[in-house]
């Protein structure tokens, strides 16, 4: 692939939409090619699966969430992510495999060398070549979501404390791609040294 793969990843309310825009438009105002986008979603098929997956109303099985979130993401990656890197555009992305591996692997228990297969066949073999991911304490993160809770949102502390533990594990296990950025309370604070970061590229 000729482009870039840059994705955001983090706990609830840790400002990855906020961060990953400002990123995006930090790029595209130097001329870059961007593209932006979010998971789940970012076409029409993920963004109706997206739907299903945070509706507090929906009563799925972490085995069904699980393939619901990669199904979501073979779609995205099939018509816009391939697509984009091969014509040498860069690609922000607001989550993407890591997410599944923390949210349903860590989180809920589903056998993480499964999600990796299936996720594998679902991203056709494709990686990010930088991850960014916004570290914030777990109660302070549930705070700003305190009037806007989805399906995710609602669960237990202690369930996104099994999260946010997954990607600390998997940001050390692979601490070339994945890059920890505290969150900081001067949203240009953070934003400084993810530029920073991906400027280094």
């Amino acid at each position: 692939m000729k482009g870039k793969f840059i994705t955001f990843e983090g706990s609830e309310g840790c400002g990855k939409s906020t961060q990953s825009k400002m990123l995006f438009d930090y790029l595209k105002a130097k001329g870059l090619k961007v593209t932006y986008l979010r998971e789940p979603g970012g076409v029409k098929a993920s963004e109706r699966i997206r739907e299903i997956l945070l509706d507090p109303k929906s009563r799925i099985s972490p085995a069904a969430e699980t393939l619901l979130y990669m199904a979501a993401r073979a779609q995205v990656v099939e018509e816009i992510i391939k697509p984009a890197l091969a014509r040498g555009r860069i690609v922000v992305c607001d989550r993407f495999l890591d997410s599944t591996i923390a949210y349903q692997g860590y989180g809920l228990g589903i056998d993480i060398k499964l999600i990796k297969s299936i996720g594998n066949f679902a991203t056709q073999g494709i990686k990010p070549g930088l991850t960014i991911f916004l570290d914030l304490p777990v109660k302070s993160g549930l705070i700003h979501r305190h009037n806007c809770r989805d399906r995710i949102e609602q669960r237990s502390v202690s369930y996104h404390e099994k999260v946010r533990r997954g990607y600390l594990a998997l940001a050390k296990a692979e601490p070339r791609r994945i890059r920890i950025v505290k969150v900081e309370q001067d949203k240009r604070k953070t934003q400084s040294k993810i530029r920073e970061i991906v400027n280094g590229l």
